[in-house]
């Protein structure tokens, strides 16, 4: 099992741009046929911030931040946080991870043998858990040993356990004991300033009109955003561009 540390660092290899059919998932729009095939931009590493102090509020995420924030007043020490993909779980659960000591792992990564060392500071991120795609016996054997420690937990899945399939009865029955906090899609001013974020992890100088271009041509999701504006950059850096409204209407159009 790989244990990360609470920060942790995105970088985009080479990326290989294609017009092959189809609208990306993540928008209502889809790159313009103009982008030409199988050119490569490359880019920089950058460090996306998981601190507190750069955690963008909204009532979206609300309580799950006040969960993080209620730490170790929990109404229980294993907690569920529930949320669609780039809602925010990742970086609040590195905030707890930062305040409480934590370790963390992927639910995919656990295996029996590593639940004790994975508990040694007696706090746990498991993040991603979905159906089919962990061990559950390794996840039965965490929550046996957390509660005989007294340690805590804190799951993160885009789904609540009720809705996981779970073929071990006397786990399935655990989790769906277990509190949730959902995260929802962000509203019209905390997506602003989700955009506005990831533009400045990817170090991009932009205004106002793109910002607002953005977010009323994208999904309103947080993971829209991010994948946006690193196409935005990918595709800037590619043309010798600065990121303009001209080049988002490039880039995406309307659905």
């Amino acid at each position: 099992m790989s244990l990360e540390a609470p920060q942790k660092a995105n970088s985009r290899s080479i990326r290989l741009l294609s017009t092959e059919a189809g609208r990306p998932a993540w928008s209502k729009a889809s790159v313009a046929g103009r982008v030409h095939p199988r050119q490569l931009a490359f880019s920089l590493p950058h460090a996306e911030s998981l601190s507190r102090d750069n955690f963008l509020e909204g009532p979206s995420n609300a309580a799950g931040l006040g969960l993080i924030d209620s730490w170790p007043e929990w109404p229980n020490r294993i907690m569920w946080l529930a949320g669609p993909e780039g809602s925010g779980k990742s970086h609040l659960a590195a905030i707890w991870a930062e305040d409480a000591g934590a370790r963390s792992t992927t639910a995919n990564a656990l295996i029996p043998a590593s639940v004790p060392g994975a508990l040694a500071t007696g706090a746990l991120v498991v993040e991603d858990l979905k159906a089919k795609e962990f061990d559950e016996r390794a996840v039965f054997h965490l929550m046996n040993l957390a509660r005989e420690d007294g340690a805590y937990v804190l799951f993160t899945g885009r789904e609540v356990p009720a809705a996981l399939d779970i073929e071990l009865r006397d786990l399935r029955s655990r989790l769906r004991a277990v509190p949730v906090i959902s995260l929802l899609p962000p509203d019209d001013q905390l997506f602003r300033g989700l955009i506005i974020k990831f533009c400045a992890d990817h170090q991009l100088a932009v205004d106002e009109t793109v910002v607002s271009y953005l977010a009323t041509r994208l999904e309103r999701s947080s993971a829209a955003a991010r994948q946006a504006v690193e196409l935005l950059d990918s595709e800037a850096l590619r043309l010798g561009r600065p990121v303009t409204r001209a080049l988002a209407a490039e880039l995406l159009r309307d659905a």
